[in-house]
């Protein structure tokens, strides 16, 4: 039987020759990356979360019709249902300890360019501390509540968000519908209470900030980690969603009235000078 031969560069060696399984082993290791490895590599990179997505993924987290059907009611009510009660440069800025003395029992995450860079599976390095005294704060009342991670369309047997609920030290929620359709009861039920003591964090103005309004919770909208790994739609769609914010802000627009968000809760939950 014909023998195959690996290229003497990626072992250190000369010549040498191994059997089609013994090549098979090695690829595989060479493939794979950990966790801790994925944080550092680029999302052109093969061992990439991002490049292991399908093409029904790929169109799923480019294309949000739940998203776009209710633009025309946000837009019909002025848009307040899109903007947030806070916003932030990152969730390193929120000071949790603050947010549970207003009275909030829990946090839901969205996940990609909130916790994660685009597609990866570990929480941002400069995020982690932040993410971490969260789940002090609120007795580890914490998760994960994304599109792209928990969604039954497609992760059906919940292996994903398994999985990622051990890389990233979060719960990862599944849930049938995408943001922001979708109800509040599966969220109330995993928390044990009323939607209003809940805190919605996401980095998408129609999307999870819609969300959480629509439910009467508290929203708090981080920018982004980085466009880099991004899908064109959703940098497009990201484009569209700050036009419409910036210009309903200068209408004066204000995010729903909240009645745990007084001005001295919302003023206390960001830290100064962050």
């Amino acid at each position: 039987m014909q023998r195959s031969v690996l290229s003497s560069s990626s072992f250190g060696g000369r010549g040498q020759v191994f059997s089609a399984p013994t090549r098979l082993a090695v690829v595989r290791r060479i493939m794979a990356a950990t966790p801790a490895e994925q944080a550092k590599l680029d999302p052109d990179d093969p061992r990439h979360p991002a490049q292991k997505l399908t093409w029904r993924q790929r169109l799923g987290q480019s294309f949000n019709l739940p998203a776009i059907g209710h633009f025309g009611g946000v837009l019909m009510a002025g848009g307040s249902q899109a903007l947030p009660h806070i916003g932030v440069p990152s969730i390193a800025a929120l000071n949790w300890g603050a947010l549970k003395k207003a009275g909030f029992k829990g946090c839901v995450f969205d996940k990609d360019n909130t916790l994660t860079e685009p597609y990866a599976h570990v929480v941002a390095p400069e995020l982690s501390a932040s993410l971490e005294e969260c789940k002090k704060q609120f007795d580890g009342k914490v998760v994960v509540y994304s599109n792209s991670a928990g969604l039954t369309e497609f992760d059906p047997e919940g292996k994903e968000a398994e999985m990622l609920g051990g890389t990233m030290g979060i719960h990862v929620l599944r849930h049938q519908s995408k943001k922001p359709d979708g109800g509040i009861d599966e969220l109330e039920t995993h928390f044990g209470c009323k939607a209003e003591q809940l805190i919605m964090v996401g980095d998408r103005y129609l999307i999870d900030t819609v969300f959480g309004n629509k439910h009467g919770m508290l929203t708090i909208h981080p920018d982004p980690i980085t466009s880099h790994g991004e899908p064109k739609a959703v940098c497009a769609a990201r484009k569209f969603e700050d036009t419409m914010v910036w210009r309903w802000r200068k209408q004066g627009k204000r995010a729903p009235q909240h009645p745990l968000a007084t001005p001295e809760v919302l003023e206390a939950a960001v830290i100064a000078g962050e």
